[in-house]
């Protein structure tokens, strides 16, 4: 792995696990317990609403920016009017899709005409312009990925926005606004924040928006826009996998949603470390591509599966074994949510455990397999959340995601596998999934201690104690080893 990866690798997850403790405490104390079920529900689902949109009106054009940006870079000549190209086909594609959902607004608001979820309507517009931000700030994230520069947009997203919530969530506790204009401004601050990232650039002096007739000489443009088109339909169905849920939910109940979103929240801090690496792992198997390194590509497929496991795994524990008492901090209703948390995790695991199965895909020349399995993927989670949801409610969806997600990962593991010649795991994987079972199994033997914030303290130490010392004891990835010499001596000067 590169230092340019390491490096920006560590900091990206230094930041997402301190907006993740910001997010809790929005999460389990704050929403909850100062929000009415339904309005939590709605503030969730207005921001997955504004995701689908941004992803429509993008036309694959982010993930364009990883795979062709390299054959662009070019400072000098301001990058042969790449942002252009990035910024202007998506903005026609925001242009037609706002028409459309203008269009079809009797048909959104007859979907939502259920008493419990009709409060989305009366913030019907408001999802335009929040869309609009969105979309700017996933264009703009993805130019910087490009450009190796992924610490800002982490920190504006992962706790510059969570503190501002932190702030408007405690402003509206005191009494000092109303619920209509808390949702105005929690709509600005989730706004503002892709401004930022323009000053950024700017700031970068990487602002190059006026156009470029040598950019065309690069890459053909019928090329670029034919692979936009196929990216295009692999987000539809992205978007669809990690939205779908919570839409079909907030058709019958804001407030289910509310409960939903809570604990789905819950568990994103497992997929923290992945989503760290997979912002600079993305252009760099785009390098290796445009190299045909594969060496070097099996290699970094096989130590960020090691990463992603002996992190990951290690926060399930810790959610898992504590559940009960981070329930505790929220109304009770909230606790209807215990088993979305255990089934979406697993979900999670499996999804962070395969790997970078998916960025090889598509960032190669059979992008249109993963395209496929996108749109599989999307089939099977609309199928299996229709079927269970008016079964088991909440705990359905989060089923419908578990059953989903593994399929399709194992499928995908398995092309690679067959293509490339290429699987992240090792027995090194195993001994992880045993060491965290170890660890959860003793965490049983603890009992109650009477109260949940000292029980959370004593009972998360004891497993890392036993997690760590076994993953260090039994050497299961001897670089983190290293690592922690280093910072020993260090600190300390000793030298183990």
């Amino acid at each position: 792995m590169s230092k340019t990866l390491q490096r920006e690798g560590i900091w990206n997850t230094v930041i997402s696990y301190a907006g993740i403790i910001i997010g809790y405490v929005n999460t389990i104390l704050l929403f909850p317990n100062f929000l009415n079920e339904d309005e939590v529900g709605l503030t969730r689902l207005l921001i997955s609403i504004s995701m689908m949109f941004a992803q429509f009106s993008a036309l694959g054009f982010v993930n364009m920016s990883v795979r062709y940006f390299p054959y662009f870079r070019n400072k000098d000549q301001k990058h042969h009017g790449f942002l252009f190209l990035l910024l202007s086909v998506p903005m026609i594609g925001f242009a037609v899709v706002s028409g459309l959902f203008l269009l079809f607004k009797p048909v959104v608001m007859n979907y939502y005409d259920d008493p419990g979820s009709r409060l989305l309507i009366d913030y019907y517009y408001y999802i335009i312009p929040l869309s609009l931000f969105t979309l700017l700030f996933n264009l703009f994230t993805a130019y910087l990925r490009s450009l190796f520069k992924t610490i800002v947009s982490s920190f504006v997203q992962d706790f510059l926005l969570r503190i501002l919530t932190t702030l408007l969530i405690s402003v509206y506790a005191l009494g000092w606004m109303d619920f209509h204009q808390f949702v105005q401004l929690y709509i600005g601050i989730n706004s503002a924040i892709a401004l930022v990232l323009v000053v950024y650039t700017l700031w970068l002096k990487q602002l190059f928006i006026l156009p470029s007739w040598s950019g065309l000489k690069m890459i053909p443009l019928r090329e670029m826009l034919y692979y936009g088109f196929f990216t295009f339909l692999g987000n539809i169905s992205v978007t669809i996998i990690t939205t779908v849920d919570q839409v079909m939910i907030g058709s019958y109940s804001l407030s289910d949603n509310g409960i939903y979103t809570t604990a789905f929240f819950m568990t994103s801090a497992i997929m923290i470390p992945a989503r760290s690496i997979f912002k600079i792992a993305f252009p760099q198997v785009a390098e290796y591509w445009k190299e045909q390194n594969m060496v070097k590509m099996e290699k970094l497929y096989k130590q960020i599966t090691v990463i992603n496991m002996i992190v990951g795994l290690l926060l399930f524990v810790g959610i898992w074994a504590n559940i009960d008492n981070l329930f505790s901090f929220m109304p009770e209703t909230y606790r209807a949510g215990k088993y979305v948390v255990l089934f979406l995790s697993m979900a999670r695991i499996v999804d962070l455990a395969t790997g970078i199965n998916g960025i090889i895909l598509a960032t190669s020349e059979k992008y249109r397999w993963d395209l496929l399995f996108n749109i599989v993927l999307a089939i099977l989670t609309i199928w299996t959340n229709y079927y269970f949801i008016p079964l088991y409610g909440i705990n359905g969806a989060a089923l419908a995601s578990m059953i989903s997600y593994a399929t399709i990962n194992l499928a995908r593991l398995f092309f690679v596998q067959y293509i490339y010649k290429m699987q992240p795991f090792a027995w090194s994987s195993l001994t992880i999934t045993i060491i965290a079972g170890v660890a959860l199994g003793a965490s049983y033997l603890l009992p109650y201690l009477g109260n949940a914030i000292l029980d959370i303290l004593v009972r998360s130490a004891m497993i890392t104690a036993i997690y760590g010392g076994l993953m260090i004891g039994l050497k299961v990835y001897p670089e983190m080893n290293e690592w922690l010499k280093k910072i020993v001596f260090s600190v300390t000067g000793w030298k183990l």
